[in-house]
């Protein structure tokens, strides 16, 4: 069963010209899923630049640039939502120079889309996209074979993709990878089934995206609570209320549970878990709540509450895998200021490890500039301890991101390895 408000994002990814935003179009116009007035735009649009139909791709290159050029630089994200389920999409840049921006537009996906052209395979800006998709962990990877129109719908054409895809995939930690045959311009596939391929038995992409099973992606086994405020009312109806509101990162917190306050040590047990609807007898991720303890304890914004017998451990030296996202490189030994959850500290990036080729995917020990779009192993020694699990178990305190004090621009994201 699935619940009809769950949000599912997914991120788009594939090389130049493969189709992403045509993709998203289709995807909107065949879902019923576009105001009239953009699709008098769009349609406006496409008839002075002499096309025949509608281009779908107008719908999602938002940006100035990208409808000049035709390709996509920024991420854009799209909303929109069917009688199952809603959606975020992240739309994001094929070029090698935007690395980045799929990093930054697929870290908080549940499934990553990677569109392949049926005429070219597996080529090495899929390899890319598939590398990132499976460092940051995303649970589900759909490969959308597309414009099957090209290649006469052939069943031959989109086994030899699957194969490539398979053979290589075999390499990266994904749990599940599906395969889809589309034409995303002529619309086979993605929302209705195609009368052009029924050699192909699966479901179109709409609908493995509505039925898509996300509630087991969450970590319910670490129960972790990062505090960002203290809510102390002041009101004469709640004189002495002290609660400590946030976001659950993952886990389970019922009323009773015994929790512990980190970094500090301090043990109490959780009095009531209130939200703005009322109170409640359990509370799991991604709910925001507020939880008042039986014990007043000195707790304030960046400490987290776990529980008990079950806690992360306090460090401040972790390893982690970088994606530098500034223009300006890493300088050596550098102090910038790490954020992980709601807890801010200095840190320094003691040393980079290896980079990763991300063209071989090959380990380079020798070069160890961190310049825009690398991704490196790195040491990072922090002033205070922070509470962090492995990115792998817990996609919320497995991440961090370095901020750099005199712009405030943030310059690197980080998965704790």
């Amino acid at each position: 069963m699935i619940d009809n408000n769950q949000l599912l994002r997914f991120t788009t990814a594939g090389s130049v010209d493969d189709g992403k935003s045509t993709l998203i179009g289709r995807l909107l116009y065949d879902s019923k899923s576009i105001f009239e007035d953009q699709l008098e735009a769009v349609e406006n649009t496409s008839k002075q630049k002499g096309h025949a139909g509608v281009d779908l791709a107008l719908f999602t290159d938002g940006l100035r640039d990208e409808r000049e050029q035709g390709i996509t630089i920024d991420v854009a994200y799209r909303y929109f939502t069917t009688p199952k389920r809603k959606f975020i999409i992240a739309d994001t840049p094929g070029h090698i120079q935007y690395t980045r921006n799929m990093v930054t537009g697929a870290s908080t996906a549940n499934a990553a889309i990677i569109l392949v052209d049926a005429r070219h395979g597996v080529i090495e800006q899929t390899r890319r996209h598939a590398f990132i998709a499976s460092l940051l962990q995303i649970p589900h990877i759909i490969v959308c074979i597309n414009k099957m129109d090209l290649v006469d719908y052939s069943e031959q054409a989109y086994n030899k993709v699957l194969e490539q895809f398979e053979e290589f995939s075999s390499k990266l930690l994904v749990k599940d990878i599906r395969f889809i045959p589309i034409s995303a311009l002529l619309g086979d596939n993605v929302v209705n089934r195609s009368q052009n391929m029924d050699w192909y038995q699966g479901a179109p992409l709409l609908h493995t995206l509505e039925n898509m099973h996300i509630s087991s992606d969450i970590n319910k086994v670490d129960a972790r609570f990062p505090v960002q405020t203290v809510i102390r009312p002041q009101s004469e109806k709640f004189i002495d209320y002290r609660g400590y509101a946030g976001r659950i990162a993952s886990g389970v917190f019922r009323k009773g549970d015994e929790i512990t306050v980190m970094p500090s040590g301090f043990t109490s047990k959780i009095k009531t878990i209130d939200t703005l609807d009322g109170a409640l007898e359990e509370a799991f991720a991604p709910m925001s709540v507020t939880l008042t303890l039986e014990d007043d304890i000195d707790i304030s914004r960046g400490d987290m509450i776990v529980r008990s017998n079950n806690k992360p451990e306090p460090t401040q030296d972790i390893e982690v895998m970088l994606c530098w996202l500034n223009d300006a490189p890493a300088k050596p030994r550098a102090k910038y200021t790490i954020q992980h959850t709601s807890n801010e500290q200095k840190a320094m990036i003691k040393e980079v490890v290896y980079k990763i080729d991300i063209n071989t995917l090959d380990r380079n020990s020798e070069d160890k500039a961190l310049d825009m779009n690398a991704i490196a192993k790195v040491k990072i020694r922090t002033t205070k301890p922070l509470m962090v699990d492995d990115y792998r178990e817990n996609r919320t305190t497995g991440s961090i991101i370095l901020v750099d004090d005199a712009t405030n621009e943030t310059v690197a994201a980080g998965m704790i390895v």
